[in-house]
């Protein structure tokens, strides 16, 4: 796993503020470029910044065909392409998706999850059930794919890493169940493990709700 922090300020919800679409959403993504003075640039979602070597081979082969011929890390653990130009975007999409890094067009910029590096490593429990789950239901649901870029779920091994984050939506292991954090409040609510990753998307589909007047 890549090192899971923040690539930008606290999101307003973790803040008590408004929706993040609220004045519009200009994250970039996969689809949708965004222009930097050294051209378009791309971010790519890496759930819980865990890369298997194809995956890996795939990005790298993106940044040279495509791009500068670099990959560059967010500190949430996504990858960025940068460099590239503005007609690439379907050559782009089509070489990722073939890679299953493109899982869902309407979801990938969506799946913003960060978790505990070394879990599984430090005799912390393990994310990859959770991890796994939770990017499937994201993709899954029809409203999320309404999230902002900058929505943030995070998986907690126990170890208070990323908790510290303040996600919009954090799950902590503990025991046989798990804590669910809503943005960087103190209340928590205990949840049966296996059913945490749903817990946290319907967490996040309230939000959208409750963001837009349902």
């Amino acid at each position: 796993m890549l090192a899971a922090m923040p690539d930008s300020a606290p999101s307003p919800v973790s803040a008590g503020g408004a929706s993040p679409r609220a004045g519009g959403d200009a994250c970039p993504g996969t689809l949708r470029l965004h222009q930097a003075d050294d051209g378009a640039l791309a971010r790519v979602r890496i759930p819980g910044g865990v890369l298997d070597p194809g995956r890996a081979d795939a990005l790298l082969v993106a940044a040279e065909r495509f791009g500068d011929g670099e990959l560059h890390l967010t500190s949430r653990g996504n990858v960025q392409l940068r460099g590239l130009g503005t007609e690439c975007g379907g050559g782009l999409a089509g070489l990722l998706t073939d890679a299953g890094l493109l899982p869902s067009a309407a979801h990938e910029r969506a799946r913003n999850i960060v978790a505990s590096p070394l879990a599984g490593l430090d005799g912390s429990p393990s994310l990859a059930g959770w991890l796994a789950e939770l990017d499937r239901l994201v993709c899954g649901s029809p409203a999320a794919a309404a999230l902002s870029g900058r929505f943030l779920f995070a998986l907690d091994a126990g170890g208070g890493d990323v908790d510290a984050l303040g996600a919009d939506v954090t799950l902590i292991a503990r025991g046989p169940d798990a804590l669910l954090r809503i943005g960087a409040g103190d209340e928590v609510f205990r949840v049966p493990a296996d059913a945490a990753p749903r817990a946290a998307l319907r967490a996040a589909e309230a939000f959208l709700r409750a963001a837009h007047g349902g």
